[in-house]
């Protein structure tokens, strides 16, 4: 329900791509994911990950930790407790620089801030039952008031040992009720609830194989954990302070926030890697054609890794099927440990009428559902003596392995302990590719002569999942979700529609007796309120329930009338703007034309045309202008104007095309006179006087020499 809620509260199509990060509680099993996933999808959420709550909780806590310890040194065990609403969490993890690791998970699914609640009602119930003979539960609204007053009474209590009171007014039939409950009264009422805190702690450090002096720190959120007894309870466990730095009501939806960073390429986030646990140990269970019944394994372990993945190996001639189940199902939320079963198709024998070598490959991902990802038929083709050596079984199988270390690199790690746990069923069922090597390399050197060459085929896999919709009927629900989201958009567009002519009517019919009064005539004022009063009556009568299209055509049967009021007040509003800026134009322009014709050196250097052009545009200017404003004077208010807005904008930009570019023409710069050679013959030197040049000086004085009498005679040239 917390994941359905989360993707209801976004606006599903709303963004093109939306993705998202969901938290869980760690008990949640494969069907309740799974059914998570499929709300996701039919709200237009991609789900990038599916994470645990206590999981959450210790990315927030861990990751903006300095003081880690490195890889190779011990990690810091540290136990996150989460009381909420409904539900008890314990999970202990182990901390190193940059790495989270669960090491087991615990929990109480029904223990949670509500069932102290539950307490407090039952006694008041009984209470006001017997004192003001109330049958309280008969009536759901006074039990909720009374669950709501409770909760209250609870958080008081938290903070203060003394007696508090209960009061509610007019609670059930007119009846005031009250009452009081302290501290100690409450705990002894609760000691039921209690005594089931200390199991799921006991139970952490049992599967993690922790001692109570391995723990660093217990880290406690959820709001029911700020019951002091509860506090209590647990502090008196570990015997160690409780540590409160994470927000009780924010880690976990922090944590959740975080691992969406980690995830989104949009923010650069330091490097932490997490590794979930499995909650509850799966097996197989399938068909043994050897011993003529059914044989099962299991391949996940209670607190088992995740994400992981293994390779199983069966013999088959035909297809088969296997069957996923919980091992454990006294831990399940309900009685049915079935997940789904997994049809292997089309497998056949092998050329020489053998068993085939099928692959296949379990897996729980990072949503923690469990499924079969793929199965692939081994084919070996043999060749004769004579014909060129090709790859061997065992090159073969030794690809297989390496190809299946490097997808996960702890497979090969767990693949080894399987063989063991399964030797009865080595014939028909192999759970490691190492145990294949080994037993090829044991055989004599003269197998190797056996040439052959093996092929793998990918087979397909039929799921059929229990407690889970099909895909034809999930595509229904996203079609139908779609359909719903369009049914809302145009509802939307109807109530705008609608109230848009509300909002009209009541403007126009103040505007009217305000603003608008003096640009509409009276008789015309009469008829339009009496049109909106009309209008208003058929809002809340026949109009209560129209289409959209009906609310657009009454708005604008009504702007038909009101539009050019409404014009004629904006219009009187503008115009005296624009023809007060026309006039400052025509001033301007006016006294450009007096400054030319004094002849100031301001204006000397433009064209008389040009100047008798700009006084021709400025006098049609003045005279358009006193015209229309004669002509306006004399019109009514309540009448259209003689000369709009945008006329008097357009004659601005006339009059300025023409006139600005001949005024603003720039004036010419005057170049002063060369005085070069002047300067040289003033200050050179007379008849050879003076010190005489060094060469360097006799070089660059050849230019500013006195000429020579003969030099004189010689015409003026320009000598390039």
């Amino acid at each position: 329900m917390k994941g359905q809620a989360a993707v209801d509260f976004i606006s599903p199509f709303s963004y093109p791509h939306l993705d998202g990060n969901l938290i869980v509680p760690c008990f949640y099993t494969d069907a309740e994911r799974r059914s998570v996933m499929d709300a996701t999808q039919i709200a237009g959420l991609n789900c990038l990950r599916l994470m645990n709550e206590t999981t959450a909780v210790a990315l927030a806590y861990g990751i903006y930790k300095q003081d880690l310890p490195a890889l190779e040194e011990k990690p810091r065990n540290v136990v996150f407790i989460d009381m909420g609403h409904s539900s008890y969490q314990v999970s202990v993890c182990a901390f190193n620089k940059g790495k989270l690791k669960v090491l087991a998970t615990a929990f109480d699914t029904t223990l949670g801030g509500r069932k102290f609640d539950e307490v407090l009602v039952n006694h008041f119930c009984e209470e006001f039952g017997k004192k003001y003979k109330l049958d309280i539960k008969s009536k759901i609204r006074a039990l909720l008031r009374l669950s709501q007053e409770c909760e209250k009474l609870k958080k008081l209590m938290s903070a203060n040992a003394s007696d508090l009171p209960l009061s509610i007014e007019c609670f059930m039939n007119d009846v005031d009720v009250s009452g009081t409950m302290n501290r100690g009264k409450f705990l002894e009422m609760c000691d039921d609830l209690l005594s089931r805190v200390e199991p799921p702690l006991r139970s952490v450090l049992e599967q993690a194989k922790l001692k109570k002096e391995d723990i660093y720190a217990v880290e406690i959120v959820g709001g029911a954990t700020r019951i002091p007894a509860v506090k209590e309870k647990i502090s008196k466990f570990f015997g160690k302070e409780l540590s409160t730095t994470l927000n009780a009501d924010e880690a976990v939806t922090r944590g959740c926030a975080l691992q969406c960073a980690i995830l989104s390429p949009a923010f650069k986030v330091r490097e932490f890697s997490i590794t979930d646990v499995v909650p509850y140990p799966i097996s197989l269970r399938w068909n043994s054609p050897a011993e003529e019944g059914s044989s099962d394994c299991e391949v996940f372990s209670k607190n088992h890794a995740a994400p992981f993945s293994k390779v199983l190996t069966f013999y088959r001639k035909e297809p088969f099927t296997l069957e996923a189940y919980y091992s454990s199902p006294q831990d399940l939320p309900y009685p049915d440990p079935a997940i789904a079963q997994f049809s292997v198709q089309k497998v056949t024998p092998q050329s020489d009428g053998s068993s085939s070598k099928v692959k296949v490959k379990v897996r729980v991902n990072v949503h923690g559902i469990f499924s079969v990802s793929s199965a692939s038929l081994v084919e070996v083709h043999k060749f004769e003596e004579n014909e060129e050596p090709m790859e061997t079984d065992q090159n073969a199988k030794e690809e297989e392995k390496m190809q299946v270390d490097q997808e996960e690199p702890h497979v090969e790690e767990q693949q080894q302990q399987t063989p063991a746990e399964n030797k009865a069923e080595s014939e028909e069922m192999e759970t490691s590719q190492a145990g294949s090597k080994d037993k090829k390399m044991d055989q004599p050197p003269q197998a190797k002569k056996a040439k052959v060459k093996t092929s793998t085929v990918d087979l397909p896999i039929e799921n059929q999942l229990l407690w889970q919709i099909d895909r034809e009927m999930l595509n229904l629900y996203i079609e139908n979700e779609g359909k719903m989201i369009m049914q809302d958009k145009l509802e939307k567009e109807r109530n705008d529609a609608k109230n848009a002519v509300e909002e009209y009517v009541y403007e126009m019919r103040d505007k009217l007796s305000g603003e608008y009064e003096k640009f509409v005539s009276e008789d015309d004022r009469n008829s339009f309120t009496l049109k909106l009063e009309d209008t208003e009556n058929w809002l809340y009568e026949d109009g209560e329930d129209q289409p959209k299209q009906v609310y657009v055509d009454k708005l604008a049967e009504l702007k038909t009338l009101g539009q050019p009021i409404k014009i004629r007040f904006q219009e009187s509003e503008e115009r005296p703007k624009l023809f007060e800026e026309l006039g400052k134009q025509i001033q301007q322009y006016m006294k450009v034309i007096s400054s030319f014709k004094n002849k100031e050196d301001q204006y000397d250097h433009l064209d008389a045309a040009d100047v008798v052009k700009v006084e021709k545009s400025t006098n049609e200017a003045m005279e358009w202008m006193n015209k229309k404003l004669n002509l306006q004077n004399k019109q009514s208010l309540t009448m259209d104007p003689v000369v709009k807005a945008k006329e008097i904008e357009a004659k601005i930009k006339e009059l300025m095309s023409i006139c600005s570019p001949i005024i603003s023409k720039p004036k010419p710069k005057v170049e002063p006179p060369k005085e070069d050679q002047k300067n040289t013959e003033q200050n050179g030197p007379v008849d050879g006087e003076g010190d005489s040049p060094g060469p360097q000086a006799a070089e660059q004085g050849t230019d500013t020499t006195v000429p020579s009498d003969s030099d004189k005679k010689l015409p003026e040239m320009d000598i390039d």
